[in-house]
């Protein structure tokens, strides 16, 4: 018992914590898009319910990850010799793949819908609260893997990794609210968080592919790493802030040349 409660799985837990916080932010950028699509009266309680339900699955799924983590890689089918696509593919790897396929289809779709304005003409879809909820539960799990398989590459203590997620799913409900209150002030950074959701399904994707060790007309997928993610985003960060600040000022500077051809206008 006094192993259990050790100083180690306390400072275990706070890196778990902060590890989850890390991981999740592309699962809470999707979340916040998401919510979006219900009833806007429903939204928070969209936000909040999907992602407490999603609590409870990732603790069950961290329980048979645990007890059935080789199940998971288990070989389910595969494509060989073929030369054009090979790939040994298991329930972790569809599971990825599957994922990343939907958000990069989400994310393309609610780009399109932006460009023709369809939200402004009354031609918006919006879905069912429960199909918005379901989806938010569902991608979840998706975004799960990552974060319990380094829980479990951290510690096997298992209180301390379903502490975690609970510690994490409380700070992602906290956190939902404020970004989704951001982008509806900020309507011109949806256009910047769909690219991003569209970029996760990229790395997911190849996460997905690498663990299938899939090969393309004989080259391998290489998985896109966190890093290169955060430094994507970064950089898409920055060009839309100098692109903001660059626009505001031409258009600062149409209103000055205006106002002065039409003082002179007026003094003719």
């Amino acid at each position: 018992m006094e192993g259990l409660f050790a100083l180690e799985n306390f400072v275990t837990l706070g890196l778990l914590v902060l590890l989850q916080a890390v991981l999740g932010f592309d699962n809470l950028l999707y979340i916040s898009l998401e919510s979006k699509r219900a009833p806007e009266d429903k939204q928070k309680f969209v936000r909040q319910v999907g992602i407490g339900l999603a609590i409870f699955l990732r603790i069950a799924l961290l329980f048979l990850l645990v007890n059935l983590i080789d199940k998971f890689q288990n070989p389910l089918f595969g494509f060989h010799d073929n030369g054009i696509l090979e790939g040994e593919f298991n329930f972790h790897s569809l599971i990825v793949l599957g994922g990343g396929i939907f958000i990069m289809y989400t994310a393309i779709k609610e780009i399109w819908h932006m460009m023709s304005l369809e939200e402004y003409h009354g031609n918006s879809q919006q879905a069912s609260t429960g199909k918005v909820l379901t989806m938010i539960i569902i991608m979840n799990i998706v975004f799960s893997f990552d974060s319990i398989l380094s829980a479990i590459a951290l510690t096997d203590v298992f209180w301390v990794m379903a502490t975690a997620i609970v510690i994490s799913g409380i700070l992602m409900i906290w956190m939902s609210e404020k970004v989704s209150t951001f982008l509806k002030k900020n309507r011109m950074y949806e256009v910047l968080g769909l690219f991003v959701l569209f970029i996760v399904g990229i790395m997911l994707i190849t996460e997905g592919g690498h663990l299938a060790h899939l090969h393309i007309l004989g080259n391998p997928i290489e998985v896109m790493s966190k890093t290169t993610f955060y430094f994507i985003l970064f950089i898409l960060v920055i060009i839309d802030i100098v692109q903001g600040r660059y626009q505001r000022k031409i258009l600062l500077e149409k209103e000055r040349n205006e106002a002065r051809l039409q003082s002179m206008s007026n003094k003719h």
